[in-house]
């Protein structure tokens, strides 16, 4: 029964958010002229319906720890990932607006991809390799400039609950040559939300934001242990019990 009521829940809160993402994919679109700040927030109104929609329908509540640790500076935030849920969450509930660097494909997704397609995020073709990366400093320089936040999932793509990923050096790299510290988040999400599973599950997502970690005198990969160290470290305190076993 209880997996019943799990799946049917579950099926309102896609078929929801479907009909929702059509709806605001033409809402992005007449916002387009706008000032890019106001165009942002009207964007992210979807990522606000979205996280009220899991809670309220899924049950899926979250805790949001550590919000002073943000520097009111440029900053480049490196994120645990283990579902799709911290990629709606943190664009719409950190201090200033988002530059997400992404595969370029997922411009192509209708209605979605189209929404993305008018913020000013950094679309990557993986095939460049290293002309790939000096496009993203390039384009991050300016992003930072322009007062926004770069984000990315040292991991690469989203976690099961309880393991760690390869953290890659990419997202300190850009730290170091734009000269922004690294702002470090542990997040469970896969404890309510898993990849690639249909199924939602009630719960508390807790988010937690670690200090900022200096570029200054860094080495990427001596950074980037940093951040692995603090998220690992953290995942620990807020998911204890994926950890008992190890």
């Amino acid at each position: 029964m209880r997996k019943a009521v799990l799946f049917l829940r579950s099926l309102v809160f896609a078929m929801v958010m479907a009909i929702a993402t059509v709806i605001w994919s033409f809402v992005c679109m007449l916002a387009a002229p706008l000032p890019y700040n106001k165009r942002y927030y009207v964007t992210s109104r979807w990522n606000v319906f979205v996280v009220w929609l899991a809670k309220v329908v899924c049950g899926i509540h979250y805790e949001f720890k550590g919000h002073e640790n943000f520097p009111d500076s440029p900053a480049i935030v490196l994120s645990k990932h283990q579902s799709a849920w911290e990629t709606i969450f943190l664009l719409a509930n950190l201090p200033r607006p988002l530059v997400f660097v992404f595969k370029k494909e997922i411009l192509y997704i209708p209605f979605f991809g189209w929404g993305i397609a008018l913020l000013r995020m950094i679309p990557i073709d993986r095939k460049q390799g290293k002309n790939a990366f000096r496009m993203v400093v390039a384009h991050g320089k300016r992003r930072l400039k322009d007062g926004q936040w770069i984000i990315m999932f040292p991991e690469g793509t989203r976690i099961p609950v309880g393991q760690a990923g390869k953290y890659k050096s990419g997202g300190t790299r850009l730290a170091i040559e734009t000269g922004v510290p690294v702002i470090p988040i542990a997040v469970n999400s896969g404890e309510c939300w898993p990849k690639n599973s249909f199924i939602k599950y009630p719960g508390k997502i807790t988010v937690s934001v670690g200090k900022p970690i200096s570029s200054e005198g860094q080495t990427p990969d001596g950074m980037m242990e940093q951040v692995e160290q603090w998220i690992e470290s953290e995942m620990r305190v807020i998911s204890p019990h994926a950890y008992s076993a190890g």
